[in-house]
């Protein structure tokens, strides 16, 4: 197979509607399993403050490697 494959496989293939389908059904099997994954407050809190965190400092911090 070349590197340089342009042809879509796996869900990169399928229409959104058809990739929304399939992970619908994944979660709701998940739930009824008990595997689901549910945040706490404290878990969700914790994940907003680091997301905020790296998209921040992304903007704030300069560009070191352009100052020579």
């Amino acid at each position: 197979m070349p590197a340089d494959r342009t042809h879509k496989r796996g869900f990169a293939s399928m229409s959104e509607e058809k990739q929304r389908e399939i992970a619908s059904k994944g979660g709701k099997a998940a739930h009824a399993r008990g595997t689901a994954h549910k945040f706490t407050t404290a878990e969700a809190q914790a994940a907003g403050r680091k997301g905020g965190l790296a998209s921040r400092r992304s903007r704030v911090q300069p560009q070191e490697e352009n100052e020579s």
